[in-house]
């Protein structure tokens, strides 16, 4: 079954436009830079992502959300544990966010 991964940040005030974009830039890369070791193909089926414009007012300091999905567990246990270049990217982000949440559920499973 699928895997909806969702990624929402808040970056640390005075964190320069340009990085923020950036970041953004690569969270959306991953779908075609994440390589499966045993396909060595891309296996994310789909990544989507961008500053908020709710008018809920609800954010509690959210800017910026992703939408990240996989064919099944497996391959989002993969990126999640095992992918260097996902890992490398969530190293990347050390002293730039101020709070990261993530949320995966499987559509339709309540």
């Amino acid at each position: 079954m699928s895997i909806t991964h969702i990624v929402l940040f808040q970056f640390k005030a005075g964190i320069d436009p340009q990085t923020i974009v950036d970041v953004c830039d690569r969270m959306l890369a991953l779908k075609d830079t994440c390589i499966h070791p045993s396909s060595q193909m891309p296996y994310i089926k789909a990544s989507t992502g961008g500053v908020d414009n709710s008018p809920e007012e609800a954010q509690d300091g959210i800017t910026h959300g992703f939408v990240v999905e996989f064919e099944n567990a497996a391959d989002r246990d993969y990126y999640v544990h095992r992918d260097p270049v996902h890992r490398a990217f969530v190293d990347s982000l050390t002293g730039l966010l101020e709070k990261a949440q993530v949320i995966d559920y499987t559509p339709g499973v309540f």
